[in-house]
Parts: C-alpha cells; structure tokens; sequence
C-alpha cells in the first residue's frame, strides 16, 4: 500500500526525516515501511495496516511543527514511533521478524511442553539436564515467537568463555574472532530458526545480541528475552550479576548441566540457583533427563551409561 502526504516545505521534510534521515532509520525498521519523499510528497509504502498507522502519526507531527513551537528532534521522533500503549503489539515486532513465516519448533516430550509453558508463564526459567534435550534451541524459539508478537523488542543471548577462562586478549584475531567460537552454538540455533540472513539483519539492527557473560555487567535490560546458555560454567557471583539484569518487561531463561561443569573449583552458579531460588515466585524449574533427549539414539544411550540421567 502507498500513501502519499504533501509537505509544505524542505524544512518539514528535514524535521519528519531527521538529523542524517534518522528518524526514517528507527520508523523504517519499527514498522516494516519505506519512506521517500520527493517534489514536496512524502510517500510511505508498505503493509496497509502499518502504513495507515505511520500516516496518522506523520499528520500529528506536521499539525505540530505548522502550529509552532518547532518540536526537538527527540519529540518527533517520539510522536512518530509512539507509545506502546497506543501500537498493536504485532506492530511492535521487528519487521523482519513480523514477515518470518517458518514454523517454529513445537515440544516432542512432556518435560518439553512444560518448559515452553513456563517460558511464557514465568519471569525466569530455570532449565537443566544432559545435551540435546532442546533447552538451548526452544528457549531461542520461544524468543523469536515473543519478538514476532511485541511482547520483547529485543533478544539478548549469552554463555560463559569458561575454557578461555574469559582472558580473551592472549587469543588471537579481533574481539569477535576471539568470541565467536564460544558463542557458536548460540549463532546456531538463531540461524537454524530464523535463518541466516535474517539472523544478520537482526544482528546489525541490535534486536539481536550475542556476547559473552562477561559483557553483561553494569547493565539493565529491559523488554528484552534473555539466555544465559551454559550455565552450569557460571560462577556464583556472575549467576547473580547475570539475574541482577532483569529490566522491566523482561523475562531470563537459564539453560545447563551440572553435571558438566568446566569451572576449575567445581562450585557452580546453577547449581547454587537451583537450590537457592526454590520455591521463589515467578521462578519455574525444568529437569530434562536422557528421556528427553533428540539427538541420535546413541546420543541417549551414551547419557545413560555416564549416569547422567536423573
């Protein structure tokens, strides 16, 4: 669908575009819409339902600059993405994300369909038990789905570089040569759901980020699903500043084995969780064992005969 408004002069084209078309930037990507303008027209393309939305707010915005006093860049910018309160939820969404078609993967165990039950029910799920039980890959699945429907507008992925002992700098190459095969198993899962070119889009548009537990400290993440994979690799004091990152409207998942901890003392932060977050409100607890394992049938064999299943 297009819609054509006419613009009164340069100066108001330059105000709805912003300084170096900035805000086109931010709305092209909120609502999946490109935006030219060209002999005093601006013309906004894209899904109807989007485009209608956009031209309410482009009108709300040129009653203001015509009726004076001159908004700041930050006030257009704000009245041209709106309040969240006033946006369809589906519109919220990443429009890479909101034109993604695939299916995502559903639970072929009971422990499974309990996990993604808890992944919309809870603000933190904790999720443990041997390899290839699908923590990992329907955590980042329930992620996707959230982003698709607006409920997060950002999904931030971490684990561990337990086995660099985190002393990344003596490894060679640059900061992502050096983190990248820590964080692969990560990369995997996102570009097996949503593929890879969307996953790097949404990688440079910063709805998706991928970075050590290390990166994490100092922050708040707010609307925001977060994954702390590997969890069993986290000392005590990073599974605290880890859940200490908690914003508002986010909901963690943590995922591990504590039966394979690679830390040098053996003194695990999901393990101390696991005990210590007992029975805490808005705290779920999923046990996978070698039943749930998906991987190849030798794979469940192998968990079994390491005593691994619980």
């Amino acid at each position: 669908m297009d819609r054509r408004i006419p613009l009164l002069s340069l100066e108001e084209q330059r105000q709805l575009f912003g300084p170096y078309d900035r805000h086109v930037k931010r709305v092209s990507q909120r609502y999946g819409v490109r935006l030219s303008a060209r002999e005093g027209t601006l013309r906004i393309s894209g899904p109807e339902e989007s485009v209608e939305l956009l031209a309410q707010r482009v009108g709300r915005v040129l009653g203001r600059i015509r009726s004076g006093p001159e908004p700041s860049p930050d006030e257009v910018e704000q009245q041209l993405l709106g309040g969240e309160e006033a946006e369809p939820a589906a519109l919220r969404a990443p429009a890479e994300v909101r034109q993604w078609q695939r299916d995502l993967p559903t639970a072929r165990t009971e422990a499974q369909q309990l996990y993604l039950d808890a992944l919309v029910s809870s603000d933190l799920t904790i999720a443990s038990g041997p390899a290839g039980t699908g923590k990992t890959y329907l955590a980042v699945a329930a992620a996707v789905r959230q982003l698709r429907e607006g409920r997060v507008q950002r999904l931030v992925l971490t684990r561990p570089a337990v086995e660099a002992g985190e002393h990344l700098g003596f490894l060679p190459g640059d900061f992502e040569a050096k983190v990248n095969p820590y964080l692969r198993p990560l990369y995997d899962a996102l570009h097996d759901i949503l593929g890879p070119a969307s996953a790097r889009r949404l990688r440079d548009m910063e709805v998706v980020e991928i970075a050590p537990l290390a990166f994490m400290r100092g922050r708040t993440l707010n609307h925001s699903f977060i994954i702390l994979d590997e969890a069993q690799n986290a000392t005590v004091t990073q599974f605290k500043m880890f859940l200490t990152r908690l914003g508002e409207a986010s909901r963690a998942v943590v995922t591990g084995d504590r039966t394979q901890t690679d830390l040098p003392d053996g003194r695990s932060g999901l393990e101390d969780a696991l005990r210590r977050l007992q029975g805490v409100e808005g705290v779920a607890m999923i046990e996978f064992s070698a039943a749930d394992i998906q991987r190849s049938p030798l794979v469940r064999r192998i968990v079994r005969a390491y005593g691994d299943e619980s």
